[in-house]
């Protein structure tokens, strides 16, 4: 086989992969049809205020996530500041695109923001292609609540401590983020 035809055959099928691709993409972004109650996004809390590891509010009551881990894509990450209990304070969110859009709050110097932003800061943009998972873990103290990031079955090793710049962790993490937004494949 000349170099002319093999060059053929890949082109071939890079160009029916990249088919593939769009259809899968077309696929995670349709619509669910018929009756649902899951319009829009779904706010999820990540703090252990409730008795819970995590949590969504309806009608303002705080609703228990028996589920322990949420995977899906990760599609921003952004800080924002919102008032919560009359106090104007800084919160991490995190989108997840899965069976609907998930946003994950939490504060925005907690551990579980810390792990969340370590972990993230470590990946490449290629590999937020792939889902990742967000895994609550509870301390051992009642108010603490970690997070693990995993990409397919492997746990993205973390560290962190008290001279960790997390100015700039926060600005790899968000890189990272947009980066993997906008790549086109």
């Amino acid at each position: 086989m000349t170099s002319q035809e093999n060059n053929a055959e890949l082109l071939a099928a890079l160009m029916r992969q990249e088919e593939l691709l769009k259809q899968l993409v077309a696929a995670i972004n349709k619509p669910k049809l018929g009756l649902h109650s899951e319009a829009g996004s779904c706010k999820i809390y990540c703090n252990r205020h409730n008795g819970s590891l995590w949590y969504t509010l309806s009608n303002g009551e705080p609703s228990a996530i028996a589920q322990t881990a949420l995977t899906g894509y990760l599609r921003e990450i952004k800080f924002e500041k919102c008032e919560r209990r009359g106090k104007e304070v800084y919160k991490l969110l995190a989108t997840i695109l899965a069976d609907r859009t998930y946003i994950l709050e939490s504060g925005h110097d907690t551990h579980f923001a810390k792990g969340l932003l370590a972990a993230i800061a470590l990946l490449t943009p290629q590999q937020l292609y792939s889902p990742v998972t967000i895994q609550p873990q509870p301390g051992t103290d009642e108010s603490v609540l970690f997070c693990r990031v995993w990409i397919g079955s492997e746990l993205v090793m973390t560290n962190y401590n008290e001279q960790t710049d997390w100015r700039e962790t926060s600005k790899q993490a968000l890189a990272v983020v947009r980066a993997a937004a906008e790549m086109v494949f």
